[in-house]
């Protein structure tokens, strides 16, 4: 395999053959490495961490180190990422902890770019987008296709839902709704249906009109949620992207951005 005489290579790290580990790298004990990753330069790995195939961390990214929360003492906890993510300059990715289920997890094809954190126990699914500088803190959950803006921070145990985009600067301190465009600083709203991003990926166009009446209802129409849901319910053609739209206000436990 690949490994730059400057590398530092803990015995117990288990590299793929086809792996590459650039210069001035270091892959701690407990680190697995799937093939066809390759760390550039500079990148720093610790254990118990479990990484696909395909992979390419740019210089100066950080992965599996201990939590920043000061309840963690230590712990034995895991960082488990997919396959063919590409992690941008400077990205920091913590590990689990035990309030947390001991896990931070990404899944495949995203995209984690410059600056970009990655806190304690986050969960990330596939085909997401974090833009420069994204801080996401502990406990966070972001769904499949999620595109997250610039410089936008989302506060701990929130959720992202699925094809959600959210606007640069954006404090997140509540759920946001799956297949919404939500942006604000100061005062956060939903602004309809992502409906670019629902087009690029081949949604059918009564779907969009299903969801952004939904939202409509929830948030312009006046009526407290529980009235709009009914509201949604009567009124709005079922399919299944509105069902998960409303299931996941339904298991909402810090409420949704509306």
């Amino acid at each position: 395999m690949p490994i730059h005489p400057t590398a530092i290579v803990d015995a117990k790290a288990e590299i793929a053959g086809s792996a590459e580990i650039g210069p001035y790298c270091v892959v701690a004990a407990e680190v697995s490495i799937g093939p066809r990753t390759r760390l550039m330069a500079n990148n720093y790995l610790e254990g118990p961490t479990w990484i696909g195939e395909d992979n390419i961390f740019f210089p100066y990214s950080t992965v599996g180190v201990a939590s920043q929360d000061l309840k963690y003492k230590g712990e034995r906890a895991e960082t488990r990422i997919g396959d063919r993510n590409r992690v941008r300059e400077f990205v920091t990715i913590h590990r689990g902890t035990q309030g947390g289920g001991l896990l931070t997890s990404i899944g495949s094809d995203n995209l984690l770019m410059a600056y970009a954190h990655i806190a304690h126990d986050v969960r990330i699914g596939d085909h997401v987008i974090m833009a420069n500088g994204v801080t996401l803190a502990g406990h966070v959950q972001i769904g499949d296709w999620a595109d997250i803006s610039a410089f936008a921070g989302v506060h701990q145990f929130c959720r992202i839902g699925r094809h959600a985009f959210v606007g640069p600067y954006s404090v997140v301190v509540q759920d946001v709704l799956p297949y919404s465009t939500t942006v604000g600083k100061r005062e956060i709203g939903v602004y309809g249906a992502n409906r670019i991003g629902l087009e690029r990926r081949g949604v059918e166009t009564p779907v969009i009109e299903s969801l952004q009446t939904s939202f409509r209802l929830l948030t312009r129409s006046k009526l407290n949620t529980s009235q709009a849901i009914e509201r949604i319910r009567a009124e709005v053609p079922p399919c299944a992207e509105v069902d998960e739209l409303l299931e996941f206000i339904r298991t909402s436990d810090r409420g949704v951005v509306k």
